[in-house]
């Protein structure tokens, strides 16, 4: 084959030497053949080695076809051969040129060029450009192009901000850009290359969208500015999303310090006090109020803090209280004022108020949000005032009558009465009240009698006090009362009056010959004596006394400054 071929005579129709046939292919580039019409191979190059093996084959028809068609025309004839490679297809462009010189049919130049690569890299960017394509098209991104008339001459083919991309050809994107003279340099507009740059917009609804963009400049050899090309994106939910959570917290700041503060106070009145205080500097409010629900609907001052002036009217707006989530926003004068309820397992407990200048403009969604969490933190703090009056109430009433206890009357009232009496110097009375014959009831009528006995001298001593006046049941059938700003006269008058009242307790007597009834002793203290708490008692129990010892049934009032009678109780005689 090839180089192989018997000596070329007069049958080679024109390849004198088989030097000069080898010569004729030897500096062609490529694979390089010359055949006879039946595409016989005289003589290959280097390259053209395998071609030549593969029509010896006959593994490539296409090419003896070509030979024979530019042998019948003896016109040049091109064609494309695919061949099957170790790596994959090989695709070869073969070329058939008729032997110059031979007007029949002769000897033919088969010369090939290899596609394959060339096929490949056009593959790949008609691939490569498609998957652009398709990334600008489905990518929620935009991409962009000004031109040097400061207009969009391309837009990604989606559009922008809810406009067509037709639409915004030919538009100048400053039109589109809220206050774009701010910009410096405009991105759209850039002579420099720019990336992550943050821009306002105004979409095709009119609404407002963050876009953010990088773009590169387009200049010429010169320098010379001739457009910018670039891409951006609507990045709005995502600065909404960063502004929500931004915003949730500092809610979640102001609502930890409002409740490390009110956890800080030890007494439970303090903490509504600072609650008042760190809720309004918390929310930049010029005053706040916190209410305390005493009955159903009714509301009574708790704490306060800031500005109260022309606050008046503020309990009206929460009369009755907000029921729609609990939030109520209004106006009184010149504030602005925003509410909420306080509830403790739904139940409503209270009212948190705060309020503004109407010049800094109307509380928005941030402000209910965070004084909802604050009256949620209130209501359980309302619940545990309330829960710690009870505790104290308990322990300083008298579970039967609900009146105060010995401990709650001689080590809590007493002495803050007289602290007050030292100041304003008024003169005050202590009645000592024992039953007669109690024991009797107990045991004739059983301890309910007893019990409705006690709760029948209650009632008495009550209907004969005055508002501000401190009863106390001190233990058993002991009672106590104390009347502040009295003179003697008027002791003497109140002292007659209820052991008259008293005669309606002989229906609990046990026996007739022992009648239910009351011993009083009064001892009147005047501040200017110098008495001591102690004393003050030793009189009035022994003035009582005294009554028992006489007879029983009536009333004493004790000398000044001294005990009288037997103070000793072992011989009561109920």
């Amino acid at each position: 084959m090839g180089t192989n071929q018997e000596a070329a005579g007069p049958s080679a129709q024109g390849a004198d030497t088989p030097q000069a046939a080898a010569a004729l292919v030897a500096g062609y580039s490529g694979p390089a053949l010359l055949v006879r019409p039946d595409a016989t191979v005289i003589v290959s190059n280097e390259k053209g080695v395998n071609l030549e093996i593969l029509l010896h084959h006959k593994a490539a028809p296409e090419i003896p076809a070509l030979v024979a068609e530019a042998a019948r025309t003896r016109a040049i004839t091109v064609g494309s051969v695919s061949l099957a490679g170790t790596k994959g297809e090989i695709l070869l462009e073969v070329t058939v040129v008729p032997r110059p010189g031979n007007p029949g049919p002769g000897d033919l130049l088969v010369l090939a060029r290899d596609l394959t690569m060339e096929r490949n890299l056009r593959t790949a960017l008609v691939e490569s450009r498609q998957r652009y394509k398709d990334l600008v098209e489905s990518s929620s991104d935009f991409a962009w192009e000004v031109g040097v008339d400061r207009t969009f001459g391309f837009v990604s083919p989606r559009g922008a901000l809810g406009f067509k991309a037709e639409e915004l050809i030919g538009r100048a994107p400053a039109d589109l850009v809220i206050d774009a003279t701010e910009y410096a340099p405009l991105l759209f507009l850039s002579d420099r290359p720019m990336e992550a740059a943050e821009v306002w917009m105004r979409r095709a609804d009119g609404t407002h969208a963050c876009v953010v963009g990088s773009c590169l400049p387009l200049m010429t050899d010169d320098g010379e500015w001739r457009g910018t090309r670039g891409v951006c994106r609507d990045v709005t939910e995502d600065r909404d999303r960063e502004s929500a959570l931004n915003r949730a917290r500092h809610r979640e700041q102001v609502l930890n310090y409002i409740i490390s503060t009110i956890r800080d106070e030890l007494e439970p009145q303090d903490m509504l006090i600072t609650a008042a205080a760190a809720t309004a500097r918390g929310l930049g409010a010029a005053g706040s109020r916190i209410y305390r629900q005493n009955e159903p609907g009714q509301f009574s001052v708790a704490a306060e803090y800031g500005d109260q002036d022309g606050i008046e009217g503020l309990d009206a707006l929460f009369d009755p209280p907000p029921t729609d989530g609990g939030i109520l926003d209004g106006e009184i004068g010149p504030w602005r004022v925003l509410a909420a309820v306080t509830r403790y397992r739904q139940s409503v407990n209270g009212v948190v108020c705060m309020w503004r200048r109407d010049e800094q403009g109307p509380w928005d969604d941030d402000n209910r949000i965070l004084i909802a969490d604050v009256a949620n933190q209130l209501g359980i703090a309302n619940e545990q005032i309330a829960n710690h009056e009870r505790i104290v109430r308990l322990s300083r009433t008298d579970a039967l009558t609900g009146l105060l206890n010995r401990r709650a009357f001689y080590e809590e009232e007493l002495p803050r009465r007289i602290a007050r009496l030292e100041v304003s110097g008024q003169m005050a009375a202590l009645f000592y009240a024992d039953m007669d014959n109690f024991k009797r009831v107990n045991d004739v009528h059983g301890h309910q009698a007893g019990d409705e006995a006690i709760l029948a001298l209650r009632e008495i001593l009550l209907e004969h006090s005055r508002p501000g006046d401190a009863v106390a049941r001190l233990g058993g059938d002991e009672f106590a009362m104390w009347m502040d700003g009295v003179t003697e006269d008027v002791v003497t008058a109140r002292a007659t009056t209820i052991i008259e009242a008293c005669d309606d307790l002989k229906r609990f007597s046990g026996h007739e010959d022992h009648p239910l009834g009351v011993s009083l002793g009064i001892a009147v203290y005047g501040p200017r004596t110098g008495e001591t708490l102690d004393d003050l008692l030793a009189r009035a129990d022994a003035a009582m006394y005294d009554v028992k010892h006489a007879g029983k049934g009536g009333f004493r009032l004790a000398p000044p400054g001294t005990v009288s009678g037997d103070a000793g109780r072992e011989a009561k005689g109920r």
